[in-house]
C-alpha cells in the first residue's frame, strides 16, 4: 500500500513538474478575460534587449479554450512608449502545414529601440465583439526592455539611442562647418572677383596712358620756331 501511494506522489510530482515547465514560457506574459475571448499577451523574445528584433505576442482563444485562428485584419495592437504611438497589424503566426506557431497565436513584429516600459494598446474587433484593451508593463505582466549593454561581452557597444543622438550632434557639427565653409568661399569669391576687377580697371588706364603718350609724341608742338628762310621760301611758293 506504502508502495502504491508512494508511485501515486511520484506520479503527481511529475505531472506538476510538466505542467509547470509547459507553463514556464507564459510566466512573463499576461492573461486577461475579454468578454468572450481568452488573451494572453506578452513580448515573442526574452529577455528583450533595445535595438533587438521582437514582437507583441498574443495567444487569442475562445473562453472554452478553442483557439482563434480567423482573426483577419480586424484587430491591432498600438505600441506606446512615452508620449510616441505606432499602430501595428497583427499577423496569425500559427502554420500547420509548416509546423510553425501555436493555434490562435499572432505576432506584431518591430524593433524596440529605447530601454523601458511599453504599454501593448489592442483596439478592433473580433468576430463582431468590440476590443479595446490595455496592457501594461508590471512584475508579474509585460517585462520591460532592457538596455543591451548589460549583456553584452566582452565588447560593450552603444546603444540605439546613444548612436542616434551622436549621429545627430556629428551632423549638426558637419552642416555648421559646410556653412562656415561655404561663406569663406563665398568671401574668398567675392574678393577674387574684386582684385579681378581691380586688375582690369588698372590695365585699362594704362592702355590709356600709352595712347595718350603715344598720339602726343606725334603732334608738332605750338612753341617750335620756324626759321625764317623757310618761311619766306613758303611764300614765294
Amino acid at each position: 500500500m506504502k508502495r502504491v501511494i508512494a508511485t501515486v506522489g511520484m506520479a503527481a510530482a511529475l505531472s506538476g513538474a510538466l505542467l509547470a515547465s509547459n507553463a514556464a514560457p507564459a510566466l512573463a506574459h499576461t492573461q486577461r478575460v475579454v468578454g468572450a475571448y481568452h488573451f494572453t499577451v506578452g513580448w515573442n523574445q526574452e529577455p528583450i534587449y533595445a535595438g533587438v528584433n521582437n514582437a507583441v505576442v498574443l495567444f487569442l482563444s475562445t473562453t472554452s479554450g478553442n483557439p482563434v485562428n480567423d482573426l483577419g485584419d480586424s484587430l491591432k495592437v498600438e505600441v506606446v512608449f512615452g508620449s510616441q504611438k505606432m499602430t501595428l497589424p497583427l499577423e496569425l503566426a500559427f502554420d500547420p502545414d509548416a509546423g510553425e506557431g501555436q493555434p490562435g497565436e499572432y505576432l506584431a513584429p518591430f524593433i524596440p529601440t529605447a530601454a523601458g516600459n511599453y504599454t501593448f494598446h489592442f483596439v478592433g474587433s473580433i468576430r463582431g465583439q468590440n476590443v479595446d484593451e490595455t496592457f501594461v508593463p508590471s512584475s508579474s505582466g509585460l517585462e520591460p526592455v532592457s538596455d543591451p549593454t548589460e549583456a553584452e561581452f566582452p565588447v560593450k557597444e552603444p546603444a540605439v539611442a546613444q548612436v542616434a543622438q551622436l549621429t545627430q550632434r556629428l551632423s549638426s557639427r558637419i552642416q555648421a562647418a559646410q556653412t562656415a565653409q561655404q561663406g569663406a568661399q563665398d568671401a574668398a569669391d567675392g574678393a577674387r572677383t574684386v582684385a579681378v576687377i581691380g586688375v582690369i580697371v588698372g590695365a585699362l588706364g594704362l592702355g590709356a596712358g600709352i595712347v595718350a603718350l603715344m598720339a602726343s609724341r606725334r603732334r608738332p608742338s605750338p612753341n617750335v620756331v620756324v626759321p625764317a628762310a623757310e618761311a619766306a621760301g613758303e611764300r614765294r611758293a
